[in-house]
């Protein structure tokens, strides 16, 4: 056996999201996490994206574990595709596994997943690694960094984590733990990249708690909180202000309804029968007394929130005097929405709070200082940036050189690059196919960059078709030609540029007479020329031409 440990991302180094890894020495392997990624703009309706799984399929009898770090859908998004190319057994901590649980039985998965529960007081043999949990602090309960116990030493994994001055219960980074793997000597540290462009240290709950006490406490009508449905320390602190407040609260969502259900199972949230009650019970309280905890932080055009800012929420309308707080971060790609929302909620006369003109939010993920407290605690040999697009990982590399870490000890890698680390030795040693794949409703993989070319022109050129039907016998017009356009051009106000395309169409016609051979295709082939030469020259359009030649 060689002595090598692999470690190979398939995803989220280079970008946000598609967070996926595998590690491998000798025979054995295994899978950290398995993200997927929003689509972005150009990927024309595409629901969501998961990294390539091509290396994971010839490395299937290998594989022994999938351990999953925390329940956002950058690290679980990706487990039921995954979980259709290898069977191989889930590791996660309870809330965790319920809210994968909840994912599997969507995808008809549940019955046939070996899940198994994890916390940080244990230990996970996968010969010849063994695994051990630490506790992290992120926007969502239950995540855990993993020391991985290698023949070549420890390497620490440190899941996306933020090392919070005055936490709140329940959102803890185990500090100790880590300081005391440092003392013992790691090998590697890979760790958490997204916020490494930001100075100092993340906002305390306890300060959001505050900011959001002060905001209910200063309103005399409804408090409407927009969150991320996993932010399960947020929603318990909302609740505890608004029993402090002598407020009801409601959950209005399928996410959040979903989130506190398997929240309230395993003791996170804790609220009384007496305070909770149902969207349909609003009208019989007064409005000082009700606090809405709801979806839609992001401006999802089927949330909660957005329907009830376009007036179209079945319980609930906007009036003067209510309160929406968004506590979350504008996710990028996000902004223009979030906006629209805003001002169709101030158009109401609701007074609208989020994170640019209040603390309402902390993120989940460490700022600078944190970033380099985690390198002074574990000491790593090797440093290994990990989740982020290429210059959070290049900042990153940078902080680590900072503290004293070689640079010729810092691994700064792509996705699909494989990192070696042997015993007197780190490198960046090959490269494996890797990529993206798209989901488009049940089609996994079907949709390529040509179609999403397709997609692109017919959005921004539109379509025409052309359609005649010839007698077969003697090749006169029988039908048409009948232009039909979408998206091109409306019929009434330029009605003479589609006549004038007829008259292109007509001569085409005659030029290529019946005694032709194959003269249906050649027309066809004629036509898309000539018509997308027409129009580019009238009004400098290129719409997608598509002629039915049918022979009767």
């Amino acid at each position: 056996m060689n002595n090598i440990l692999k470690i190979i991302p398939l995803g989220g180094l280079g970008e946000i999201g598609l967070n996926m890894m595998v590690f491998e020495y000798g025979d054995t392997s295994f899978i950290i996490d398995a993200g997927l990624m929003f689509p972005e703009d150009y990927m024309l309706g595409i629901d969501i994206v998961i990294p390539d799984m091509t290396y994971i399929r010839r490395k299937e009898s290998a594989i022994s574990g999938i351990i999953i770090t925390h329940a956002h859908e950058d690290h679980i998004g990706a487990l039921p595709y995954l979980l259709k190319e290898v069977n191989a057994p889930v590791f996660g901590t309870a809330f965790t596994l319920g809210v994968i649980e909840n994912k599997l039985k969507e995808h008809g998965l549940l019955s046939s997943a070996l899940l198994h529960k994890i916390s940080p007081d244990e230990t996970l043999n996968i010969s010849p690694f063994e695994l051990t949990f630490i506790a992290v602090s992120h926007s969502v309960v239950d995540g855990v960094g993993i020391a991985i116990k290698t023949p070549l030493g420890v390497v620490i994994h440190s899941g996306d984590f933020r090392i919070s001055r005055n936490p709140v219960e329940g959102l803890m980074t185990d500090v100790g733990k880590f300081k005391k793997l440092g003392d013992q000597g790691v090998l590697a540290l890979l760790s958490d990249s997204t916020n490494v462009e930001r100075e100092g240290y993340t906002i305390s709950d306890q300060e959001v708690g505050e900011t959001l006490e002060k905001l209910v406490t200063g309103s005399t009508g409804r408090i409407i909180v927009a969150l991320f449905a996993s932010n399960v320390a947020r929603i318990q602190q909302l609740i505890d202000i608004a029993e402090k407040m002598g407020r009801r609260i409601i959950f209005s969502g399928k996410s959040i309804e979903v989130t506190v259900d398997i929240a309230k199972r395993l003791g996170h949230i804790d609220v009384s029968d007496n305070m909770e009650i149902s969207i349909g019970d609003v009208k019989n309280f007064p409005d000082d007394e009700i606090v809405i905890i709801t979806t839609g932080s992001q401006g999802e055009p089927m949330s909660a929130l957005a329907r009830m800012a376009a007036g179209t929420h079945k319980q609930i309308r906007i009036i003067d005097g209510d309160t929406v707080i968004l506590s979350s971060k504008f996710i990028p790609g996000n902004e223009r929405a979030i906006a629209g929302i805003i001002n169709k909620l101030y158009k109401r006369g609701a007074n609208v709070i989020y994170e640019k003109i209040s603390d309402v939010h902390v993120s989940g993920h460490a700022f600078q200082e944190e970033l380099k407290l985690m390198i002074n605690l574990t000491k790593p040999k090797y440093f290994i940036p990990i989740h982020g697009e290429y210059r959070h990982l290049t900042l990153h590399a940078r902080l680590a050189e900072q503290t004293g870490i070689p640079g010729d000890r810092i691994l700064l890698a792509e996705n699909g690059q494989v990192i070696e680390l042997k015993e007197e030795e780190g490198r960046i040693a090959d490269n494996i196919p890797t990529g993206r794949i798209l989901i488009d409703g049940k089609g996994v993989g079907d949709v390529g960059r040509s179609v999403l070319k397709e997609r692109k022109i017919l959005s921004e050129d539109g379509l025409v078709v052309v359609v005649m039907v010839f007698d077969e016998e003697t090749g006169v017009v029988i039908y048409g030609p009948e232009i039909v356009s979408r998206g091109f051009v409306f019929w009434t106000e330029t009605g003479h540029l589609l006549d004038d395309a007829q008259c292109v169409i007509l001569e085409v016609v005659e030029e290529i007479g019946p005694e032709v051979p194959d003269r249906a295709d050649i027309i066809r082939v004629k036509l898309q020329a000539l018509l997308k030469q027409y129009f580019y020259f009238t009004i400098r359009r290129r719409p997608t031409i598509i002629p039915v030649i049918l022979e009767l």
